[in-house]
């Protein structure tokens, strides 16, 4: 273990954030990013976060179907993922499973107390945070990249 991660949900056009510290006790919610997916912008953003948290891993959410292959949105995550590490190359930058999470944290949202334009304002930081989460909790796998035709 060595620095900090950052979790992305990758959205066509909201992307969301969160945070562990390097000791991986606090996870939190960051903030959202309004833009194209594919925006140098994009790249930009994550590259800040990585540097003012100092992390050294980026999880990013990576949408499987439901059977598990990667369909459409997923080969847009994965050509993010590679434009990352081409931004990044000293980072991990690691697929998350991120099925369920925008419900989960829809849940969490709830239960937190926040509801209508609070919960759909934070939603996809919030999903960030599910992925980090879930990483965490599942050890923190250093999964290889599925191709698109899995």
């Amino acid at each position: 273990m060595g620095g900090a991660v950052i979790a992305v949900d990758h959205g066509g056009r909201r992307t969301g954030f969160a945070s562990s510290d390097p000791l991986r006790i606090a996870t939190r919610p960051l903030d959202v990013w309004e833009g194209e997916g594919d925006a140098p912008e994009l790249l930009e953003r994550v590259a800040e976060l990585v540097e003012e948290h100092g992390a050294d891993t980026v999880v990013v959410g990576l949408p499987y179907n439901m059977d598990g292959s990667v369909g459409p949105r997923g080969v847009e995550v994965l050509a993010f993922m590679a434009r990352l590490r081409e931004r990044l190359p000293a980072a991990r930058v690691l697929p998350q499973d991120e099925r369920l999470s925008t419900k989960e944290a829809e849940a969490l949202l709830a239960d937190a107390g926040h509801h209508g334009e609070s919960r759909k304002a934070r939603l996809d930081a919030w999903s960030a945070l599910v992925l980090l989460r879930d990483w965490i909790e599942q050890g923190e796998p250093e999964r290889e990249w599925p191709s698109p035709a899995s």
